[in-house]
């Protein structure tokens, strides 16, 4: 019998970081860093919401882009947070969380070798995404000295007549960096000059934690040729509720309607309705999760520091991105290792691409007791292995 499936499925590798996770779950006692969880319940109010949803009765099929009540209180929610305004009947989809949106967005707009340009390291579904809708990816590396900022002169080193999106995933998983106005002034125009489309995963936007997240979209010239991406998981800690959502050009947004209307008819319909409560009645909640991932960030980077891992310090997300090239081992040594001796998990870099290794990802997405006692351990595990001048 001949092979039926897929050879770019097969030759996909799977994620790093589930791959860790999957070790850990295996093994007793494990002190888990590895995935990017908010271990804050779901706002009461959402979680009642969904519930009185339900004795309604109100389980039947939304429309393919969602219930249109929630598209209004997005519309609204953009145009207070970041100053973008949306119709919410033409330029806003409901989708299955942002990794959804994401590849909707490359399907809908990629022909067969049209490059992808991807800042890394990065989130790992952005590269398989961008292969299985036929596209080339072309990486620009973020680098450490520029806290993993995407620099223009780097950007246009990687742009070639075949470029045709670039991917801007700020807030950054795994790095923590983020972008403001006076760092995206440059790439924009360069963005304009070279007529590319931008891809704008905002999915920590709330999390930012030097001033207000800026959207790339709100730049001058940009909105028309610009996709925001976004959703509920981090910000309102509604992971398994599966709801993300994308704004953008009206004719972009019905091709990944259509899209979306053949693969997943709509999202979640009770997430729909939890969601509305979430965006009308949860802002402080949001806020005192912000402030709590705050101080686990000042106390994570700082104990890095004493135990000899140089650590950029992350203004975003909840991830901190430490370099581990003092120790002389490479990233995936490093986290095998120290799984299998002080049954700590991390990620290590290489899992977001090429750029990442000699660093692993940890996220802060913990109890203090719990990134206490893995700092802790972690702390013993550098100094058994002693460190080498890099």
């Amino acid at each position: 019998m001949r092979n039926f499936l897929n050879r770019k499925v097969c030759e996909m590798p799977p994620s790093g970081i589930r791959r860790f996770f999957n070790l850990a779950s295996e093994m007793q006692d494990v002190l888990s860093l590895g995935v990017g969880e908010p271990d804050f319940m779901t706002p009461w109010p959402v979680r009642e919401q969904a519930i009185y949803t339900l004795q309604k009765g109100q389980t039947v099929y939304t429309a393919n882009a969602g219930l249109l009540a929630l598209r209004r209180e997005l519309s609204a929610y953009l145009a207070d947070k970041y100053q973008l305004e949306y119709d919410p009947q033409k330029q806003i989809v409901i989708t299955v969380g942002g990794s959804e949106a994401i590849d909707l967005a490359l399907r809908a707009m990629v022909e067969p070798g049209d490059e992808v340009l991807l800042p890394e390291p990065s989130f790992v579904s952005y590269k398989p995404c961008a292969e299985m809708a036929g596209a080339r990816v072309v990486t620009v590396p973020l680098h450490e000295e520029h806290k993993f900022r995407l620099r223009a002169d780097d950007l246009r080193k990687a742009i070639t007549d075949r470029t045709k999106i670039l991917v801007f995933p700020f807030p950054g998983n795994p790095t923590g960096s983020t972008m403001h106005k006076e760092d995206m002034e440059e790439i924009c125009r360069l963005v304009i000059e070279k007529d590319l489309f931008v891809i704008s995963d905002e999915i920590y936007a709330e999390l930012t934690y030097d001033g207000r997240h800026d959207s790339i979209a709100a730049m001058p010239g940009m909105k028309e040729r610009t996709l925001v991406i976004n959703g509920f998981s981090k910000t309102f800690s509604m992971t398994g509720w599966r709801l993300g959502y994308a704004a953008g050009p009206a004719d972009l947004i019905a091709q990944m309607t259509k899209i979306h209307q053949f693969a997943i008819m709509c999202a979640p319909t009770t997430s729909q309705y939890a969601a509305i409560e979430a965006l009308r009645s949860c802002d402080r909640y949001v806020d005192e999760m912000r402030e709590e991932y705050a101080r686990r960030r000042r106390y994570v980077v700082t104990r890095l520091w004493e135990i000899g891992l140089p650590c950029s310090d992350p203004q975003g997300a909840f991830y901190v991105f430490p370099s581990i090239k003092s120790t002389g081992m490479r990233s995936e040594e490093f986290c095998q290792k120290l799984l299998t001796e002080q049954k700590v998990a991390v990620v290590p870099g290489d899992a977001f691409g090429a750029s990442g290794e000699g660093f692993v990802r940890i996220s802060y997405a913990y109890s203090l007791a719990r990134l206490q006692e893995a700092l802790n351990r972690i702390e013993i595990f550098v100094k058994e292995h002693g460190r080498e001048s890099t």
